[in-house]
């Protein structure tokens, strides 16, 4: 028996379906209708009810409106819809659609709550149900937060489910039998003597009629398409190079566009001189726009040239001139009152523990990180007096429109986002500042079609990079056991930052992101403190991979290494004994069990670290193993350990984690964005390198389902990636390092 999922009249969205030849089916579980974007602009022969699934005689359309970023967002979310519809995905066209507020994230806001997520009492529960509202609320159409699966998991099998028994009950209608002696297969309805009507010759009477709502979702002991290892629906195209990006679109008639605006983030224009760029082969125009100059040129190469030579004075910037004069600034605030922004962690008495022991003290740093996506930052704006269209990757597309209506005076619903697929983001496209500014360009040149890139060097240098953070820890021991752990770390606001950017107005209350990874890891230390240190905002920031969680992961778990070893107790050993969560316990156990764990020692200049981090809802595990050699550390193995609840796409799992170990373990090795005289130093790969291919270690992943809830995993195995290494290192060689990147003191190979 199926698991049942009814459906009210109250909670399905409904849209008037009274045209022939095309149906759309959806559903939302809300209880107040909200407009169906699909309504809009519909031709002649289709039909729309809601906002998921549109088929008419030429074919099934399936909307996607989580951003697709190189995870596989439009994968997963295509199969959710059709593992219950029964056909298959690739036979679709698979679009994110025009943004509107029913495609809302109501799982994105979760992490907001101050609630561990290892906490499922009611009141926790009801909170985590409730941030749903104010992301209705503001419409928040968002791609982030490893939420995609969080928030599609139901509503998208329901909509599948929905058109499934409607297109049932129209083929029922047409050959006169009851809907119960009709199934499905492969896009048709099947009916008692094995004929088979394809969905596409059922739409016109699945107009007419009124939506089945009581459907049952099939368990997954029925799962075609999900839960298996499968192709990502995107493969196809980008192993082949005809996937189009942003960065890929042609219109007739378009002009390209560079910008240069001031290194110090936020800062203006005393003046400019375009004289050599206006005399430039193929420049249309130099103009003015916010905090800096743009050029119109009729190809991206001439416009980035004439650019570079234009001779700007800028104004100074808006924060300290460098990198030592920015973290003293972050220094001052720690365990200072006066800044303090939260404290959600405090069990027992930390200050009477560190009176009545031998503390050990240590200080970690990580720096600010550029979020430095291979396809750099890029619109396509046209603007007329009726209508401004953007095509452009975007994770926030309903902010876009209604910044480009504010800017250009137009009525919201004559602003057309386009979202377009991603080469990479990390974070970077949850702004919209290059969008902006093409807007601005395109308002310029009105009717004109603008295509805008920023230059990688544009790109590294104007990006709103993850805060750098200092972070104090103590602690004590006690019978070979950690009996203290206070950590105190301060950083700028990012959701201060972001928030403000996108909403102008200021975060209601504290930023939990300033300690996400730290306050609310599940470990049952006696004496168990927490604080968060709010510095002023200097240089501007907002969310990378993983968020808090990047640099709260390294503070926590290298913290906690130290006890541990300071305790002269084994490190997986104690980190189980101190985990009162039964999941992420597991989760430690397994790894020690795959990597045959039997301590950090692997003989003469060998070793492994473990590292744990619950973010996301996910806890993960990892031990890493390193050699260290005369030319520096080699990363030999990662075993990593995920606890997911139900594994939807198994190959694409193993993939994000892969990718999200890699990506953790480059920045902690090598990256690190620094300022000098306001400005960023990286401006390009080769001050900002990854790990390299030959440097990459062998891989043994697991995921685990024991977790109730069903979780995202984009970003939960970049939090412990830095951590483990640290600890191998250790391991290896005696040398403890507190502060990315480490090549600042230690070689790799």
């Amino acid at each position: 028996m199926g698991i049942v999922g009814t459906v009210t009249r109250r909670t399905f969205l409904i849209g008037t379906a009274a045209i022939a030849g095309g149906v759309a089916f959806g559903t939302y579980l809300v209880k107040r209708p909200i407009e169906n974007p699909l309504l809009a602009d519909l031709k002649d022969g289709e039909a729309a009810i809601t906002p998921y699934i549109k088929i008419d005689a030429s074919g099934i359309t399936l909307i996607t409106p989580r951003a697709d970023k190189g995870q596989g967002a439009y994968s997963i979310q295509a199969r959710l819809i059709a593992e219950e519809l029964d056909f298959d995905p690739a036979t679709a066209v698979i679009t994110p659609g025009m943004p509107g507020p029913a495609y809302y994230n109501s799982a994105v806001l979760e992490e907001g709550v101050p609630f561990p997520a290892y906490d499922d009492s009611a009141i926790a529960e009801t909170a985590r149900q409730f941030m749903s509202v104010p992301a209705k609320l503001m419409s928040m159409q968002m791609t982030g937060g490893s939420s995609t699966v969080p928030d599609g998991h139901h509503k998208m099998r329901m909509a599948g489910a929905v058109a499934r028994e409607t297109l049932k009950e129209a083929a029922a209608q047409q050959v006169g039998v009851d809907r119960s002696q009709l199934t499905t297969e492969d896009g048709h309805v099947v009916l008692p003597d094995g004929k088979r009507i394809a969905y596409t010759e059922l739409a016109t009477t699945a107009a007419s009629i009124e939506p089945i709502t009581d459907v049952q979702l099939r368990p997954s002991s029925e799962w075609k398409h999900l839960g298996k290892p499968t192709q990502r629906l995107d493969m196809p195209a980008k192993c082949t190079g005809t996937e189009k990006y942003g960065i890929d679109l042609v219109v007739d008639g378009m002009v390209h566009a560079a910008v240069r605006a001031n290194p110090g983030v936020g800062a203006g224009v005393k003046s400019f001189d375009a004289s050599s760029a206006e005399a430039m082969r193929g420049v249309q125009k130099v103009i003015a726009i916010k905090n800096g100059v743009a050029v119109i040129a009729d190809n991206t190469w001439r416009a980035w040239r004439a650019a570079d030579a234009i001779d700007i004075t800028w104004e100074q910037g808006p924060y300290p001139e460098n990198t030592d004069a920015i973290f003293a600034e972050i220094e001052k605030v720690i365990d200072q009152d006066e800044f303090r922004d939260h404290r959600n962690r405090n069990d027992g008495d930390v200050d009477t523990a560190l009176t009545a022991g031998d503390v050990f003290e240590a200080t970690y740093k990580v720096p600010y990180l550029a979020h430095a996506p291979m396809e750099p930052m890029n619109a396509l704006v046209r603007v007329t007096d009726t209508e401004c269209e953007i095509w452009t990757g975007t994770q926030i597309p309903l902010f876009v429109r209604d910044h480009a209506a504010a800017m250009t005076g137009l009525d919201k619903d004559q602003v057309l986002v386009y979202v377009q697929p991603m080469g990479g983001s990390f974070g970077h496209k949850l702004e919209d500042t290059h969008v902006l500014q093409a807007v601005e360009i395109a308002i310029a040149m009105k009717g004109t079609p603008v295509k805008m890139v920023w230059s990688r060097e544009e790109d590294m240098t104007h990006d709103y990079p993850r805060p750098g953070s200092i972070a104090k820890g103590r602690g004590t021991v006690s019978n070979g056991q950690v009996e203290t752990f206070d950590l105190s770390v301060g950083q700028s606001s990012l959701m201060a930052d972001w928030f403000g950017r996108l909403t102008g107005l200021a975060i209601p209350g504290p930023d939990a992101t300033i300690t996400t990874g730290s306050w609310d890891q599940p470990f049952a230390i006696p004496n168990y403190r927490v604080t968060g240190y709010r510095a002023p905002t200097m240089v501007p920031v907002s969310s990378w991979r993983s968020v808090g969680a990047s640099g709260n992961g390294f503070f926590h778990d290298c913290l906690l290494d130290e006890l541990i070893h300071k305790a002269g107790a084994d490190p997986l050993a104690e980190r189980i004994r101190l985990c009162m969560h039964e999941d992420s316990r597991k989760v430690l156990e397994k790894v020690g069990e795959i990597s045959g764990w039997d301590g950090p020692s692997m003989g003469e200049n060998r070793g492994r670290g473990v590292a744990f981090c619950l973010s996301f809802g996910v806890p993960t595990a990892i031990v890493t193993e390193v050699t260290n050699t005369e030319a520096g550390i080699t990363i030999d193995k990662v075993y990593t350990v995920v606890d997911v609840g139900e594994v939807l796409d198994p190959t694409n799992l193993e993939a994000q984690v892969f990718g999200g170990v890699v990506f953790g373990m480059a920045h902690a090795m090598n990256c690190e964005t620094t300022y000098e005289n306001y400005a960023a130093q990286q401006n390009n790969y080769h001050a900002y390198e990854g790990m390299r291919l030959y440097q990459t270690p062998e891989f043994e992943t697991v995921a685990l389902t024991n977790a109730k809830k069903i979780r995202g995993i984009g970003e939960p195995s970049v939090p412990p990636a830095a951590p483990s290494l640290a600890n191998a290192i250790f391991a290896a060689t005696g040398k403890r390092i507190r502060e990315m990147p480490l090549n600042k003191h230690i070689d790799f190979v």
